[in-house]
């Protein structure tokens, strides 16, 4: 089987930003097209259940949580944080049934940075029942993997500025389409980044990095409106990692800006795109409101070709990837393979990214 247009799983995926889930409430979404219901109790711990009760499939996220507890809106059932049925009010005082068979899957769940991520385990489909084991493995896995962090800033430092958006594709497009380095003068072409229409030839160093590549830093040859704003003489270094995250890290004598894109998979044909803003500019908060509608404009110019992308793939082509444009998708499908074999071989992963100087012209 292919490894293109498969979702990757045991792996850690980027699920919400902390401040959209207050203490006390829960919130809905789908990932990998599993129903996923997050919640954050009045202490402030984050947990995820499968927003399926195991009694008669009625969406938990339809139910009342109390801050402690979720309870299903048509029988009432009870789970806990963990999953765990702890009530059934149809059960009379003589009836005696082990509430420990009955659960809801549970998802291993971290807030870093502001930012709340979800491990993804290979049988996320399955149901709550007695059949279904708690999560505990699923927790040493999911600890053996470390969760993306913008280096330089605190532990607990949020981000000044977010722009989320949904692109109408398969997450491997989403992805390739915002690593592709050739597509800048065509796509965004603007005063306020790329005016110049004429293409020179870019020559970049690239290493192997944790489930992933890095561009090394690099001084910026060619500057944009928003790059004089962070100062001058900017250096840019740009991290790619499964499955996946891309963080450009902009630094000058001044400043240092980090903007991290995650790529999340709602379903075959919805992925959610997330960039968030890590800086020691000042003067970001209050600019924001003036600054998110250029990064709003060009995600969208991203997205645009992703819609008309899909005109052309409706027709099953077979696409051609060239040297050195494209060799950054090529080396995503294949950390994807190599992700994917060492996991079912029970083995390390191998990076199969080396070393390497590519050029091209953009």
């Amino acid at each position: 089987m292919s490894i293109e247009n498969v979702f990757l799983n045991n792996i850690w995926y980027y699920a919400l930003v902390g401040e959209q889930l207050k203490c006390g409430k829960v919130l809905a979404k789908t990932i990998l097209n599993e129903p996923i219901l997050f919640g954050r109790t009045l202490d402030g711990e984050v947990f995820a259940l499968r927003d399926i009760c195991p009694h008669r499939a009625i969406p938990l996220s339809c139910g009342r949580f109390d801050g402690h507890e979720v309870e299903c809106s048509y029988h009432g059932w009870h789970f806990d944080k963990g999953g765990q049925c702890t009530k059934i009010p149809s059960l009379t005082d003589d009836q005696t049934l082990n509430l420990d068979l009955f659960r809801v899957k549970s998802y291993p769940v971290r807030e870093v940075q502001g930012n709340i991520w979800i491990y993804m385990p290979v049988n996320s489909s399955i149901n709550g029942s007695v059949n279904n084991p708690n999560n505990s493995e699923d927790e040493i896995r999911a600890s053996e993997l470390d969760i993306p962090e913008i280096i330089g800033f605190d532990k607990f430092a949020t981000s000044q500025a977010i722009e989320i958006m949904n692109f109408p594709c398969h997450i491997d497009h989403a992805v390739v389409g915002l690593m592709d380095p050739a597509h800048v003068p065509f796509v965004h072409r603007a005063w306020w980044w790329r005016a110049d229409p004429n293409l020179s030839e870019e020559i970049k160093a690239f290493d192997p990095s944790p489930y992933g590549f890095t561009m090394r830093r690099h001084q910026l040859l060619r500057s944009t409106f928003f790059y004089d704003l962070i100062g001058g003489n900017p250096e840019v270094e740009i991290s790619f990692r499964l499955p996946g995250v891309r963080i450009e890290r902009i630094t000058t004598k001044q400043h240092t800006v980090c903007n991290m894109t995650t790529i999340t998979p709602i379903s075959e044909n919805q992925t959610e795109v997330t960039t968030l803003f890590y800086t020691t500019l000042p003067w970001v908060k209050a600019l924001k409101p003036i600054l998110l509608p250029f990064v709003r404009t060009f995600l969208n110019q991203d997205r645009d070709m992703v819609v008309k992308q899909q005109i052309g793939l409706k027709s099953d082509p077979s696409l051609m990837l060239i040297k050195d444009a494209d060799t950054q998708a090529r080396w995503y499908y294949q950390l994807k393979a190599e992700f994917t074999r060492a996991h079912n071989e029970n083995r390390p992963f191998e990076n199969p990214v080396k070393e390497r100087i590519l050029r091209w012209r953009s």
